[in-house]
């Protein structure tokens, strides 16, 4: 086969297949997706390591926030439902953090390269976000139910009780929680825990 042969194969398969922006199969099985993607452990337990957040509520919350799409972003606004109007926030990546939240963890951590849309940059960003959580609010890290509530609505949003009177996000998180617990079954079954 021709070098440039070769060369043009392998462009069409770094083209097709080269970047990992679409969501493991079977998102109900940890395992499975652990087995798809094997850096995604590696990722949360040096998150674990670091921050004290079990690799399953890591999981539980990326399941939540993104699918584990990588460039995951919250849908468009519409005005008149026409017209785009940009998007509902500036979330992005697997943990779909803020860009304001970001930053404050790029400072924090003096981790300035890091990237919303690299397993191993969300999963630290997790870990300290939730290692936050429980300093400022005593929520334990394993507590994937309340880690949720607060990385959803904000520290302070979560200490002035906003969530209370969001049926929906408290159901939301109660399946986060419920999630969490059904993972850590299935890593401890399957040895990755």
């Amino acid at each position: 086969m021709s070098r440039f042969l070769r060369m043009g194969v392998l462009l069409l398969l770094v083209s097709c297949g080269g970047g990992n922006n679409s969501a493991p199969r079977n998102l109900d099985n940890a395992c499975s997706i652990l087995d798809q993607r094997p850096r995604y452990l590696s990722a949360m337990q040096k998150a674990e390591r670091r921050w004290g957040v079990p690799v399953h509520v890591q999981m539980a919350t990326i399941y939540q926030e993104s699918k584990f799409i990588s460039n995951a972003k919250t849908p468009h606004k519409f005005a008149l439902g026409v017209i785009p109007m940009g998007r509902q926030s500036s979330a992005y990546g697997y943990s779909q953090a803020l860009d304001g939240t970001w930053e404050d963890y790029q400072r924090a951590t003096r981790s300035h390269s890091a990237r919303r849309n690299k397993i191993t940059d969300a999963t630290d960003f997790m870990g300290w976000y939730m290692d936050q959580s429980e300093q400022k609010l005593g929520i334990s890290k394993w507590d994937a139910t309340s880690q949720y509530l607060a990385y959803h609505e904000g520290q302070t949003g979560y200490a002035r009780g906003s969530h209370m009177q969001k049926a929906w996000l408290l159901r939301v998180a109660a399946e986060v929680g419920q999630r969490a617990e059904t993972y850590q079954r299935q890593l401890i079954a399957c040895g990755k825990l």
